[in-house]
């Protein structure tokens, strides 16, 4: 799914990346549709997992918190070839017009993500780190949608280049202290 998206990965090849038998996934999953929706539960729980790594970290800033965040993504993603991408994005891109149970899932998603986000956000207005004067939630959603974005050209280019410029506008312009 992750390389080839929803519509295009069949059920069987799940059964067999995962080596069960069909009459398996039907005991976790009412169809694909329910598959996919416990995909981006799963995707969010590992987002948060492996976020809350990092925001626990006593010894960085809020804002280092976050830079730290994109980079570990951006080094998977170099590790890949600049493929996959997000899940919640791809699936966002792909399904979100299609389903309303898609739909509603993906946003639950893209506000879990923001709020990590938000919450770091908040803690570096506190600091001084960043003027008040930004709104911490839209600035989380806009690192959300520009970090989609940027993904998007990474996948098309097959380079860290929109990646590194992502980072370097939300540091240098974004969130700069005036």
């Amino acid at each position: 799914m992750h390389l080839k998206g929803f519509n295009h990965t069949g059920i069987q090849e799940i059964l067999d990346a995962a080596g069960v038998p069909k009459g398996s996934f039907y005991n976790y999953f009412k169809n694909k549709e329910d598959f996919g929706l416990q995909v981006i539960d799963y995707f969010v729980g590992y987002f948060s997992f492996f976020t809350e790594g990092i925001t626990s970290e006593r010894s960085l800033s809020p804002l280092e918190k976050i830079r730290r965040i994109l980079d570990q993504f951006a080094s998977f993603f170099e590790s890949k070839d600049y493929a996959y991408g997000c899940p919640v994005g791809n699936l966002s891109q792909e399904m979100g017009d299609l389903s309303p149970a898609f739909r509603e899932k993906l946003k639950e998603a893209l506000d879990a993500m923001a709020g990590i986000y938000a919450q770091l956000l908040k803690e570096a207005q506190a600091r001084g780190e960043i003027p008040e004067s930004i709104d911490p939630t839209e600035a989380a959603y806009f690192i959300v949608s520009s970090w989609h974005g940027a993904l998007i050209r990474m996948k098309v280019e097959k380079s860290s280049e929109p990646l590194k410029s992502h980072l370097k506008f939300i540091f240098d312009y974004v969130l700069k202290r005036r």
